[in-house]
């Protein structure tokens, strides 16, 4: 009788220890700045055919997102409390883009660009080469998830209308600023124009913020979402564009996809929430 009635008491304590856990983390949190997006049906996806993809009508449910895209400071605070490894350090090596994608050995979140690189400067900067698998580990140890491909359209583009976030204008100022960190305009190479050869520090493009007040929806790095991309196929979609692509790349509409356990150098990740 007591040995049963210890093995009864071991769920409970199990139980307890993982909700202190998770209190845990939740009080170590960084303050993510999570935005409310309403709840809407819209019109997801481009306004004329494109790329096989249709226009449907889609309800999404209110929810929260991230203001900023996850940063390598935030990510490195993650990693030092719980120990993950990435599935590129796991590899020992990731994608560079040079204008064209190739395998780099010793690419990682910590050297982005190769061995010879390092973030140590780059705290504010999005974290890259890190898979979607690490991002839904990110997002789950702070209690949070990635956003559907719906939840990220409809927050890059609410009201429904515009083909950025912004609006319809290019993404190049008329006064010869930019409102986005991208390439070159004629597809597709790094592009120092803006200020930023490759990632800039997070929220750097106010100008081409959201209605929603989202920063870098459009540029800066793509992001990962929770949604497949193509049935079959196994990937995953990306969302946002990046440092090395062309404007048609930044609207928010177009979508791209790649598998869940490789890490590229313009690709990151921001986290959502339920309300």
């Amino acid at each position: 009788m007591r040995r049963r009635h210890i093995s009864c008491l071991l769920p409970v304590v199990v139980l307890m220890l993982s909700l202190a856990s998770a209190r845990l983390a939740a009080a170590d949190a960084p303050a993510f700045d999570l935005v409310a997006v309403p709840e809407a049906v819209f019109s997801m996806g481009p306004r004329a055919a494109a790329d096989g993809q249709e226009r449907q009508r889609v309800r999404v449910e209110a929810f929260r997102l991230m203001r900023r895209e996850v940063t390598n400071a935030q990510f490195a605070a993650f990693v030092a409390a719980s120990d993950h490894l990435t599935d590129p350090e796991r590899k020992g090596w990731g994608y560079r883009w040079d204008g064209r994608w190739q395998s780099v050995a010793g690419a990682d979140w910590r050297h982005p660009f190769g061995p010879g690189d390092a973030i140590a400067e780059r705290g504010d900067h999005p974290v890259v080469q890190v898979s979607q698998r690490d991002a839904q580990a990110f997002c789950s140890f702070y209690g949070l998830r990635l956003p559907s491909e719906a939840e990220w359209e409809l927050a890059a583009r609410h009201p429904d209308g515009g083909r950025f976030p912004w609006g319809d204008d290019p993404p190049e100022a008329s006064d010869g600023g930019r409102r986005a960190n991208f390439g070159t305009v004629a597809c597709c190479a790094p592009d120092a124009a803006d200020g930023y050869a490759r990632t800039a520090p997070v929220g750097s493009f106010r100008t081409g913020a959201s209605s929603l007040g989202l920063l870098d929806m459009a540029g800066n790095v793509w992001e990962w979402t929770a949604s497949p991309y193509r049935e079959p196929g196994g990937q995953v979609a990306l969302r946002g564009g990046g440092w090395g692509n062309n404007p048609y790349c930044l609207r928010v509409a177009y979508r791209h996809g790649n598998p869940p356990d490789i890490g590229l150098d313009m690709v990151g990740f921001r986290c959502a929430s339920d309300l």
